[in-house]
């Protein structure tokens, strides 16, 4: 399954759609003019999941939105023949580390389950790419040098990154063993509008805004490389039209840095935007203790999906940053629905009603 070819996805069923990433997408696909297919978008609308992510493309003629869990083989059965779907974009999954150290069996469920779930329904389609959107945690931890390749062996090391594992194995033992036509991305940290705010970025955004303490890990020299959520969404849909078929794709960002470094970078941002003093937002900075199994470094080298389909971030890490921190102090109704649970009672009012 080498062959690259060029494909023109006419109906997308798009798991995980309200989430970050998959909204991300969602938004990205729809703002494409010369997109003129159907996207569908499966989600459950779990804690991260909300609707309000893809509120700008709800009346977009071109999309649909179903609520439901990617483990209903009959649903996904169902909205795979209704909307003649000939391809599957999957974000759907369960993806903070520290909630799978607490409770890893909600990652078995989502992350391993229901995408077995995802894939038999691919196989009796007979006639459906599946692109399964991964992580670079399934890699491991590197040491103060190299960078994670598309044949970097795993060494996943938490409940989370070992799922996410279990799930690229599955989708790659269905395409050598049943021929299914796949591809596969494992990306770096995202960020940008819309993440829900137990994540690093905006978690420390908002206690900087608040003036509560910015809860730094261990030593704050862990390293991760940061990407821009649009960036992301990109990089996915020239996979999913033009990646060759069996094959994985990294995607990075190119922005490397410490954990300290990014809440730093954080704080500069914020001092500038709201004018607070920068050495008050500095003394905020708390270390606590580290988290078990923390891998201490990821780097992703991207350089196939550069040079095969001209794909690199357009958003370097300072701009991003600046965006994301505009985006969050320009939506603080959105934040404040979220973190309080207020979303789900309008949730409840305005579409389970109906």
């Amino acid at each position: 399954m080498s062959g690259r070819v060029v494909r023109e996805p006419r109906s997308l069923l798009v798991t995980g759609g309200a989430g970050f990433v998959g909204s991300a997408f969602v938004r990205y696909l729809l703002g494409q003019a010369d997109f003129r297919g159907t996207l569908v978008n499966l989600d459950l609308l779990t804690y991260a999941g909300n609707l309000e992510n893809v509120a700008a493309v709800a009346d977009d003629p071109r999309y649909k939105f179903v609520r439901g869990d990617i483990a209903d083989g009959e649903l996904v059965g169902r909205l795979v023949r209704e909307h003649e779907v000939d391809t599957i974009v999957h974000f759907a999954a369960e993806s903070h580390v520290d909630r799978s150290i607490v409770a890893p069996s909600a990652f078995i469920e989502t992350n391993v389950v229901g995408t077995f779930r995802l894939l038999e329904v691919a196989r009796a389609a007979k006639s459906v790419h599946f692109h399964h959107v991964s992580t670079d945690e399934v890699f491991g931890s590197l040491g103060p040098t190299g960078a994670f390749r598309e044949d970097t062996p795993y060494r996943p090391n938490s409940p989370y990154s070992a799922s996410k594992a279990a799930s690229d194995h599955l989708v790659r033992a269905y395409a050598h063993t049943y021929a299914l036509p796949i591809t596969l991305s494992n990306c770096s940290n995202n960020y940008g509008p819309y993440q829900f705010p137990e994540k690093l970025i905006p978690l420390m955004i908002m206690n900087l805004v608040e003036d509560k303490p910015l809860p730094i890990y261990g030593d704050g020299l862990n390293v991760r490389d940061w990407l821009y959520v649009d960036d992301h969404a990109e990089a996915v849909w020239r996979i999913v039209r033009s990646g060759r078929a069996g094959e994985t794709y990294n995607v990075g960002g190119e922005g490397e840095r410490t954990n300290l470094e990014i809440v730093r970078l954080l704080i500069d941002c914020v001092a500038a935007e709201t004018g607070k003093a920068r050495s008050a937002l500095e003394s905020l900075v708390t270390f606590v203790r580290d988290r078990p199994g923390h891998d201490r470094r990821y780097a992703i080298d991207f350089s196939k999906i550069q040079q095969e389909l001209a794909w690199s971030p357009r958003r370097d890490l300072a701009s991003g940053l600046r965006e994301t921190v505009r985006f969050y102090l320009d939506h603080r109704g959105w934040l404040e629905r979220v973190r309080t649970g207020a979303y789900r009672d309008w949730l409840r009012e305005n579409y389970e009603q109906r």
